[in-house]
């Protein structure tokens, strides 16, 4: 029969399950996980089922590339031959090793409705012949690079631009790039990284001459535009915003701007966009991010006057006489529609005693009316803030008892201070048990005790020590029980600055940890451990994590974690979790990106070692000052897991130990050019 599997070649012949005794639906949920590529070039020649199977256009309507790096140039082109009348999207993202020659197969797929070729060189000539071609095409993703010429598109190529729905456009240089040919759009992002060293004779000079060209867009429901540092691209979105002030779109829904570091004045065409979503009518607000100095209570106010947005971004908002959280709550609206909200560095404004200043404090009880009143949020960011949780031991009010409420939650960001169950105890206070009185006769004999936070047992169940860990993580306990369906989660010192920030200068000097935050542990990170759907985790400046046994733990519970990052664990100066994080490792085989930060941390030939037990692994990033690393031992990691494709590492070895090693990893892969380590 057709529909018989070949068990020859689909299994065993002692196998007692075979693939034809699970239904289509199943093996199809099970074929979304393979590689589009993967799926034509091997999976389908497995058997008649499957070959069947991986045709079905659940499978092939949508081509999704990206980071996919072993999509080699003859496997794309196999597969947009294969498929070419059946793809209606098609990413491939970050594919910059893919030849002109193959994006030239695209022209192919004449039912294609959305192309993303971000990350990959595209020349006038090609765009023409691409967009010539694809005449279903809504929304197109590029890059804009230097030499880049509107003028050299075919007159096919700019009709095809003038009915896109949709543009995603990065932009590497100064330019409009194909914006004044798309006068249809309804969104528009933008990408602004543009290097401060591209010096284009007159760049912006002349994109402020042709101004006029850009159309008006009066369409266009959503806007967004994010920049890389540097004045070049601070001018040029003033230039992009400056059309606005001419006809400002009416129905706007998305306003998202993000700007790094100190922000320009803001532009009249701001104030006019944010009165136009507020008088807008018959279509929500779905997104607001301004930058902080030209967000205020009245713009905000007057957002929330025609209904709750579904996505807030009020990072580093706070100012005095402005709290966004409080002009939220006051606003008298159903917050409800509220799905995504950033709150990073908002809080009432007052400082600690043990706080450095400038450093802020959550309003905790506003928080907790936030949680009643969304409770279907997604995704919060309450970093970069203190909570400190002052009340009576016993008495429920716990600020993650509060979260815990939000069983939608997906992803959290919390200062690690907010874990910690009740005040720091008093350094001058002795332990009683082991106190010497001034009279007794061992006083200058006796050893002293060390004074720090204990390693965390996790063999202690029961007892003294078992009640002690219980007490400790109750709150983080009272947050999990709600919360079990965490995605992504961040726990950063409310002080934490990284050694490489990715959008500010960096800073040297280590701030001092908030004396709360050294009572999180070992003990609440094996708790983290219950977290079974975590995919993504972030822990840094937790100086209260000695040893590390709670980090263990914590992989052991969440075995499909992919993407972790450890930076300024415990003591600074003394790496005393390197054993456990190597034991750690070992357990984390769907890892795809680890980055560590640490200062005075010894890469030596046990760490890669361990660390080759992640097969899966794509990205790594070491950043230690004063750090040390074994040649040999990252030579050999790199060939037992053949599919990382970034390898960085900032520590502190000479520059002819560190060229010598480039040159080395770049002789092993001379034969996979896309596999290019740095």
């Amino acid at each position: 029969m057709d529909g018989q599997i070949e068990a020859d070649q689909c299994c065993s012949d002692t196998a007692s399950v075979t693939i034809s005794d699970f239904s289509d639906e199943i093996l199809l949920n099970v074929l979304t996980y393979v590689p589009s590529h993967d799926l034509v070039t091997n999976v389908s020649r497995v058997c008649r089922k499957l070959r069947t199977l991986c045709l079905d256009k659940s499978l092939t309507a949508h081509i999704h590339l990206h980071k996919e790096y072993t999509a080699t140039d003859e496997a794309v082109k196999h597969l947009l031959r294969e498929l070419s009348s059946n793809i209606q999207t098609l990413n491939v993202s970050g594919c910059y090793w893919l030849a002109g020659s193959t994006l030239d197969q695209v022209t192919r797929c004449k039912s294609m409705v959305q192309l993303d070729l971000s990350g990959c060189r595209v020349t006038p000539a090609r765009l023409s012949r691409l967009l010539s071609s694809l005449q279903c095409l809504r929304s197109l993703a590029l890059d804009v690079g230097p030499g880049f010429d509107l003028q050299q598109l075919s007159a096919e190529g700019k009709a095809a631009l003038a009915r896109l729905h949709e543009l995603k456009q990065t932009l590497l240089t100064p330019s409009y790039g194909v914006v004044p040919c798309c006068s249809a759009l309804r969104s528009l992002r933008l990408y602004l990284e543009a290097s401060e060293g591209w010096q284009e004779a007159g760049g912006c000079a002349q994109l402020m001459v042709g101004q006029s060209s850009v159309p008006h867009y009066q369409n266009l429901r959503w806007f967004s535009a994010r920049l890389a540092p540097g004045e070049v691209n601070r001018t040029l979105l003033a230039l992009y915003l400056a059309v606005f002030s001419m006809r400002v779109p009416e129905g706007l829904t998305g306003l998202v701007l993000f700007v790094p570091g100190l922000a320009p004045p803001r532009p009249v065409a701001v104030t006019a966009l944010t009165e136009s979503m507020a008088s807008s009518s018959g279509s929500k607000v779905r997104a607001l991010q301004l930058p902080r100095t030209w967000l205020d209570g009245t713009v905000l106010g007057r957002v929330l006057a025609h209904g709750c947005p579904a996505y807030l971004n009020l990072s580093r908002c706070s100012a005095p006489g402005f709290n966004p959280l409080h002009v939220l709550l006051a606003a008298g609206r159903d917050l409800s529609p509220l799905r995504g909200l950033n709150l990073r560095g908002c809080g009432r404004g007052s400082l600690p005693e043990s706080c450095s200043k400038g450093e802020e404090e959550m309003d905790a009880e506003s928080v907790k009316a936030l949680t009643d009143s969304c409770p279907h949020l997604t995704h919060l960011n309450l970093s970069a803030t203190h909570y400190h949780h002052n009340s009576p031991a016993g008495q429920d009010g716990h600020l993650c008892g509060a979260l815990g409420r939000l069983a939608h939650l997906r992803s959290l960001a919390l200062p690690v201070c907010a874990l910690a169950q009740r005040p720091p105890a008093a350094a001058h206070v002795t332990d009683s048990s082991t106190h010497l009185s001034s009279e007794s006769l061992l006083l200058g004999l006796k050893k002293n005790r060390r004074i720090g936070v204990p390693t965390y047992q996790p063999e202690v169940v029961g007892g003294q020590g078992g009640e002690r860990e219980e007490a400790a993580t109750s709150c983080v306990r009272s947050m999990l029980k709600g919360c079990l369906h965490l995605v992504e989660l961040e726990l950063i010192g409310a002080s934490f600055l990284s050694a490489m920030p990715r959008n500010e200068p960096a800073i040297r000097k280590d701030p001092a940890a908030c004396p709360w935050a050294c009572q999180v542990g070992d003990s609440q990170l094996a708790a983290l451990g219950n977290l079974r759907f975590l995919r993504k985790l972030t822990l840094a400046h937790l100086p209260g994590v000695l040893k590390g046994t709670g980090l263990l733990q914590l992989v052991q519970g969440c075995k499909d974690l992919q993407v972790l990052s450890l930076a300024n664990l415990g003591s600074l100066k003394t790496v005393n979790y390197t054993q456990a994080l190597m034991e750690a490792l070992k357990h984390c085989t769907q890892l795809r990106e680890l980055r560590l930060e640490q200062p005075y941390f010894n890469g030596n030939a046990a760490f890669f070692e361990a660390l080759s037990s992640c097969r899966c692994l794509h990205r790594l990033c070491l950043v230690s000052r004063h750090g040390t690393f074994l040649p040999t031992a990252v030579v050999n990691f790199m060939q037992s897991c053949a599919e990382v494709i970034m390898c960085h590492m900032f520590m502190g070895g000479t520059l002819v130990a560190c060229k010598t090693l480039q040159k080395t990893l770049l002789d092993s892969w001379t034969l996979s050019p896309h596999l290019v380590p740095s």
